[in-house]
């Protein structure tokens, strides 16, 4: 918490123990760790201390910053009753639809045609049979420096892909150039900015704590942005498949509807989750915006997968605990730019080390505590370790 300095001086201990003092209400649960809430009075000084942030506020809501608490423009309820969220969302849709048919000849027809209908492109055996198994046996037996990351029952470890990784790995460093590959990836992310590439596990219902919240149905984001598995290991029903809700990528006037409802209200009375953006949404919502239930998908090894996460999905749940292998790709750029390329952090010496860097870089920023670093390193271990 900032220090309040009043008249020049530093309020005593007294006073600020009476301002601060907080029962057992002032807590609220948030993934493992308990956080104190605020007081409002404290919460408003605060707010006046901050406002030196205005300008950067103000750009912000011309970038894809999402979260409601920490932006008050974008947080506003004022705003966003005269339809401040609703205009960045339908800017960002008619953005990302112009991009889109710039970049429609880069995939076939047919991928184009699922994707538009449903929101993702689903591609069985992507890969030669014999390439995928040589690619899948060096993958999973290799040992790797890992990080791990909880959320709730659930324990995800990624391994980034940089250069000696590509170098050691011709295959993947092939595939992953290939025009079909970067077709896909670039259509669904409506950007041809180079994704960030992780080797990943996800060890679902390991540990006793509350549900992991990647099993309720959200969006990542108000705008489109992209992410791709190409599963490693096959994906049985109970194995936390990935489901996703066709068509809800689209901005239809039911999801606009719905968009607007919960932006104003959503800071004072969302989940921690969807304050910051990420909006869930119930089953029994999906028949009020005309929507179906998701698809669960149970696939073999060697299926890719890429959507656009501004659609509803989630990790389906599971009473046993789970492994799940892939090759996960993120891309998610600034939404209100009508290029499709000129992306500086893409240009290939750059962009094969990104995800090494970020990492790096968040390290660097929680020693100085401007930021919480919440992927521990694991050691070396192979994809296929629980």
């Amino acid at each position: 918490m900032d220090r309040i300095l009043v008249g020049g001086k530093q309020p005593s201990k007294k006073s600020a123990r009476g301002k601060l003092q907080l029962d057992q209400s002032s807590f609220r649960e948030s993934g493992n760790t308990a956080v104190a809430a605020t007081p409002v009075s404290v919460q408003r000084r605060q707010n006046k201390l901050r406002w030196w942030r205005l300008p950067f506020w103000v750009l912000a809501v011309v970038s894809g910053a999402k979260s409601f608490v920490d932006n008050p423009i974008i947080g506003s309820k004022r705003l966003n009753r005269v339809g401040l969220h609703l205009w960045r969302i339908k800017a960002a849709h008619r953005l990302a639809a112009y991009r889109r048919a710039k970049l429609a000849r880069l995939i076939p027809a047919d991928f184009r045609q699922q994707f538009d209908r449903d929101g993702f492109v689903e591609v069985p055996n992507f890969l030669p049979e014999d390439v995928f198994r040589r690619l899948q046996a060096e993958l999973l037996e290799c040992k790797l420096e890992s990080r791990i990351h909880q959320q709730g029952d659930t324990v995800t470890r990624r391994v980034p892909v940089g250069p000696e990784f590509l170098a050691a790995m011709p295959d993947l460093d092939r595939m992953l150039d290939s025009p079909l590959w970067k077709g896909i990836m670039a259509y669904v992310a409506s950007s041809r900015t180079a994704p960030l590439y992780y080797i990943q596990t996800i060890i679902g219902g390991c540990v006793e704590a509350p549900p992991d919240p990647q099993i309720q149905l959200h969006a990542d984001t108000f705008h489109p942005s992209m992410k791709a598995w190409l599963f490693l290991t096959d994906v049985g029903p109970d194995d936390r498949p990935l489901t996703y809700v066709a068509g809800s990528h689209r901005l239809t006037p039911e999801r606009a509807e719905w968009e607007y409802r919960k932006s104003i209200d959503v800071a004072e009375h969302g989940d921690r989750l969807s304050q910051r953006g990420s909006f869930r949404i119930t089953p029994e919502e999906l028949g009020e915006l005309n929507l179906p239930n998701p698809t669960h998908f149970a696939v073999p090894a060697n299926t890719l997968i890429a959507a656009d996460t501004c659609g509803f999905h989630a990790r389906a749940n599971s009473n046993r605990v789970t492994v799940r292998v892939e090759l996960w790709a993120y891309a998610r750029r600034t939404p209100y730019i009508p290029w499709t390329g000129l992306d500086p952090l893409s240009w290939r010496p750059i962009a094969i080390r990104r995800a090494e860097w970020l990492a790096s870089i968040i390290d660097w920023l929680s020693r100085r505590g401007w930021k919480v670093q919440h992927w521990r390193p694991a050691g070396l271990r192979r994809p296929v370790d629980a």
